[in-house]
């Protein structure tokens, strides 16, 4: 058993630091902008809560974060309340959140100075894999660091995986994303030209996902796309906000990312129809009510 802090109860964090206290049987703290929010979690988990990351983490083995962007990141990271001045040396700061890799190489070099050790550790899977501890995480830092937090990341995990040194889990999160853009965006038209020739979708669905068109994306979202239903799952905002973060990165390595400049633009046209919150799957959409 370590003595954990979770920073941040989303969608994605509330679950998380849930398995870390039931399936891990860590000694967890949690923190949440919204105070009210930790102290639910605390109530209903036994855990504690605590006014700031920085009371969160005193005292503690890991100090996980899972936020919403750069800025929330180096704010509870760094700030003046962040966890990092209650971190003692030896202690490992893990970030779930889905940054860019100039925060997470920010962090790490933050944490170094201070003798703590630090992993970027963006997570796929979404809700469903948070909620049902089954995320794949991708990891940045040094394997020396690693190796002991493996174990408790795999509280929340299905699969984890140290890809290279500070920022490459960033790195890692940002191809699994721009693969996931096209990948919608295909099945997006296949789906819609399909109903459109008047096929039983029901039908496709099952015979293609048997065969080289078969994808999580299929097998998870054929269905409600062809439905029109998109009120769950991924939020086409944080998967702006993810396409911007991989666009920004391809200026600085000189990677051409085309079609996920051309469906990030698609996502902004689902934003202007006021689906903001809705799944990522919405780009169908689009050619259903053009």
């Amino acid at each position: 058993m370590a003595k954990v802090a979770f920073i941040g109860l989303g969608v994605m964090g509330y679950p998380m630091a849930a398995h870390l206290k039931n399936k891990g049987g860590h000694d967890v703290t949690v923190y949440n902008r919204t105070a009210a929010k930790a102290e639910k979690w605390a109530a209903e988990h036994g855990g504690q809560s605590a006014p700031t990351p920085k009371e969160a983490a005193k005292g503690c083995d890991f100090v996980f974060m899972c936020v919403g962007n750069d800025k929330d990141l180096h704010d509870v990271a760094l700030g003046d309340d962040g966890a990092i001045h209650g971190m003692e040396k030896g202690a490992t700061l893990i970030d779930n959140t889905t940054a860019s890799a100039d925060a997470a190489r920010a962090i790490y070099a933050a944490c170094k100075e201070k003798g703590v050790g630090f992993i970027d550790a963006p997570v796929s899977g979404g809700q469903a894999g948070a909620e049902n501890g089954a995320l794949t995480v991708m990891c940045g830092g040094d394997q020396d660091v690693y190796g002991p937090a493996e174990p408790v990341i795999m509280c929340y995990a299905k699969s984890c995986k140290l890809m290279g040194e500070s920022g490459a889990g960033q790195i890692t999160k940002m191809v699994n994303q721009i693969c996931i853009a096209g990948l919608v965006q295909g099945l997006s038209e296949g789906l819609n030209f399909g109903q459109k020739a008047g096929l039983d979708m029901e039908k496709v669905l099952d015979v293609i996902s048997k065969g080289a068109a078969g994808s999580w994306q299929m097998e998870n979202r054929g269905s409600t796309m062809c439905k029109g239903e998109f009120d769950f799952g991924f939020a086409v905002d944080w998967m702006r906000k993810d396409l911007g973060i991989c666009l920004s990165e391809a200026k600085n390595n000189g990677a051409r990312l085309p079609v996920t400049a051309l469906v990030d633009q698609f996502y902004a046209q689902v934003q202007d129809r006021g689906g903001n919150r809705w799944d990522t799957s919405s780009l169908i959409h689009l050619l259903q009510n053009d």
